[in-house]
């Protein structure tokens, strides 16, 4: 008995996709749209959040949100709409691009990766002060591949967004507004330590920078050395970005009131002993 075999299904991959002229033009329109509005919005949302120091951190927050939509949005407008891509076209292009990542890619996809892990689960956002590694500075941008940070010294620093799994993430404010700014002052080991300490407090507690209630007190610490006594005076601020003007602020008038008060600062030895 003569039996009918069946003709094998064709193969449809990335070869078979047609391009013409017209639709690659469409194509590069809205990525470039995407980008341009992903721009847009992120420097309106920056400029409306410096409007409102008490809302700054919240409406920052929607930056990096706002970005993944507007992409995720136009890669769905490429891949669906525009190419029509089939199921099995785009299981090839996914083939592909899993190809190019194992060969090269791999620290981009590990960065865009590290976004969304950053922006589902939130170690840190815009407007918050992190230290990543030994980089401390404020978040300006989160973006599919890095995160900005602008330090004190108002240097930008470009953090790959695969930090996350690598380094220590350690958030200085976790979104609220207030942060804890920690001052240290010396003072020579025979000096009225007392009367030292009193100075400290009042010089945090009287700043035009801190924030006192009672979740935010002030604390002050005196640790034992062996040339000298290191007082520490830990308070918050009402605004994060005073936190080194508030430092310096409390430093500044301390001291002055240590001279006032006759208490001395340490001096170095002229040779310190050899360990052992």
């Amino acid at each position: 008995m003569s039996g009918v075999t069946a003709a094998p299904a064709p193969l449809v991959g990335v070869a078979d996709l047609r391009l013409d002229l017209p639709t690659v033009a469409v194509v590069l329109v809205v990525l470039v749209g995407a980008y341009v509005t992903a721009r847009v919005v992120a420097a309106a949302l920056s400029v409306a959040a410096e409007y409102s120091v008490s809302r700054r951190i919240g409406i920052k927050l929607f930056i990096p949100v706002a970005k993944f939509a507007i992409y995720g949005t136009a890669v769905y407008l490429v891949l669906g709409p525009l190419l029509r891509l089939s199921a099995a076209q785009l299981l090839a292009v996914s083939g592909l691009l899993g190809a190019a990542l194992g060969f090269g890619l791999r620290d981009l996809a590990a960065g865009v990766i590290g976004g969304l892990v950053v922006i589902l689960e939130k170690p840190y956002r815009v407007g918050d002060k992190v230290r990543v590694g030994d980089d401390y500075g404020e978040v300006t941008d989160i973006s599919l591949r890095a995160t900005r940070l602008v330090t004190d010294d108002d240097a930008t620093v470009i953090v790959p967004n695969a930090a996350f799994f690598t380094e220590n993430v350690a958030n200085a404010n976790s979104g609220s507004q207030e942060l804890m700014a920690v001052t240290e002052l010396s003072v020579a080991p025979d000096a009225d330590i007392e009367r030292a300490v009193d100075i400290v407090e009042e010089a945090l507690v009287t700043s035009a920078y801190v924030y006192v209630d009672d979740d935010h007190p002030v604390v002050v610490r005196v640790e034992d050395n062996v040339y000298h006594r290191t007082i520490e005076g830990k308070a918050y601020v009402a605004d994060l970005r005073d936190e080194f003007a508030f430092t310096s602020d409390v430093t500044r008038r301390a001291l002055a009131a240590f001279e006032e008060a006759g208490i001395e600062t340490p001096e170095l030895p002229d040779r310190v002993p050899d360990r052992e």
